[in-house]
């Protein structure tokens, strides 16, 4: 009788038996699934079923790691962008020669003309020294206009109704980020000096210029690079200290921030005056590069964990084939080609490699959609931080799952298990019946 022959037989009542219906499938992947469950009620086959179960335990972790990895690190870039652009522009505007703007009114009406551009507002840009008794801090010292910066920036949008208006021209007043504020020992109140690097030449050489500046607040953008260097004045006194004749530079805001490289080639060309055009991509090049590059080498070495446990299944099919050389000369006998011999090895190793996938599909998903929650509960248990605030950009790990990252992942461990199967499946088609039977 050919295996895919099945004598018709019906229940009381004229149905079909479950065994009709079961075998309304191929044969070879009924027969693939009964030797993938066969092991676990066999105790002559009981280690094969324990490296079987080994195999999709390992791939299951594997992809789950991926996953989870490739989650937490999309939602640290997220994060740490979403910090970033609360306090930078998505485009600033610079003289050529690093100068003041020739017309800082005349450039951001050009750029408001373009239809992406949302804000628009001048700024000084400088470096400076605050020391308050013994303490001294490098500082990034932003001049702004209270008036005009909250529509290119979160975060002077939140100061707005509170301590933006504390800037006041001629007022020398200063707002810092909370941990330079905590760094210098500095309350609001208190009195700051500020040393500017263009100094005043005197008998006894280049001498920075110092003022004493009013701490009028404290801020926190909840990204440690600028809540631990930047100084926030008027654009007025910033003018004034350091001896410009007009804004270095105007900040701009658009409507879609990952649309900055176009538009800002857009308006290179629009813009009548000599300016240098930086979009906040290319201001923070270096970064982006490095967390692609670390993400790129996560996802090869953990996929590494994945083609491990695929390849597990090769030993696990070679002792499964060398168990069942009498089922397959059998098979062989009643017709079986060498083909469908193949088949059913393949179904068994690749209904282990897809149960392990969708094993570490749902534990990744699960871990990466609640990160947020499981990590301070871990934090908690063992007493520890993962992020410190003072190492690290943000203090909390976030996690942002992605289809572009899960799918790949996915598809990249079936294709392994599908590969694994393929040389013991071509090892079992050529068993040959006689000399498998030769001793049963």
């Amino acid at each position: 009788m050919h295996p895919r022959t099945v004598q018709k037989r019906r229940l009381p009542g004229g149905s079909p038996s479950p065994e009709i219906l079961f075998f309304r499938m191929p044969y070879e992947f009924l027969i693939g699934w009964r030797y993938t469950r066969a092991g676990r009620s066999s105790s002559r086959n009981g280690f094969i079923s324990f490296i079987s179960a080994a195999s999709m335990l390992g791939i299951a972790l594997g992809v789950a790691t991926l996953i989870i990895v490739l989650s937490v690190m999309n939602g640290f870039q997220k994060e740490v962008t979403g910090r970033m652009l609360s306090v930078i522009s998505h485009i600033e505007v610079f003289s050529q020669d690093g100068g003041a703007l020739v017309d800082a009114q005349r450039t951001a009406q050009q750029a408001l003309a373009h239809p992406e551009v949302r804000g628009a507002a001048p700024f000084v840009g400088a470096q400076a020294l605050l020391a308050r008794g013994d303490a001294m801090r490098g500082a990034l010292v932003r001049g702004i206009d209270p008036e005009q910066e909250p529509a290119v920036t979160d975060l002077t949008a939140e100061l707005a109704p509170t301590l933006l208006p504390e800037l006041r021209a001629g007022e020398f007043n200063v707002l810092l980020g909370s941990d330079l504020a905590r760094q210098l020992g500095a309350v609001p109140g208190d009195t700051v000096t500020l040393m500017a690097p263009s100094g005043q030449m005197t008998p006894a050489g280049s001498m920075p210029r110092i003022k004493q500046m009013r701490l009028a607040g404290v801020f926190e953008s909840g990204h440690y690079e600028y809540d631990s260097t930047l100084a926030l004045l008027h654009i007025e006194d910033a003018e004034r200290i350091y001896r410009l004749e007009g804004p270095s530079g105007v900040r701009l805001r658009l409507a879609d921030m990952y649309r900055a490289p176009q538009v800002t080639k857009e308006l290179a060309a629009s813009v009548t005056d000599p300016v240098l055009l930086l979009d906040w991509t290319r201001q923070n090049r270096t970064w982006f590069a490095a967390v692609q590059l670390e993400k790129r080498m996560m996802f090869i070495i953990l996929t590494l964990i994945v083609a491990v446990a695929a390849f597990n299944l090769v030993s696990t099919l070679v002792m499964t084939v060398q168990d069942k050389r009498a089922d397959i000369a059998i098979l062989r006998t009643l017709g079986a080609g060498s083909g469908s011999i193949m088949k059913i090895f393949v179904v068994q190793g690749a209904l282990v490699g897809v149960a392990g996938t969708l094993m570490g599909l749902a534990l990744g998903l699960a871990v990466a959609f609640n990160v947020e929650t499981l990590v301070p509960a871990l934090e908690r248990l063992l007493g520890m931080s993962f992020l410190p605030k003072d190492i690290y950009v943000i203090s909390q790990v976030p996690s942002d799952p992605r289809a572009a990252d899960i799918v790949p992942v996915t598809l990249t461990a079936l294709a392994l298990a599908f590969v694994a199967t393929l040389y013991p499946s071509w090892r079992a088609s050529r068993v040959n019946p006689a000399q498998a039977l030769r001793y049963e």
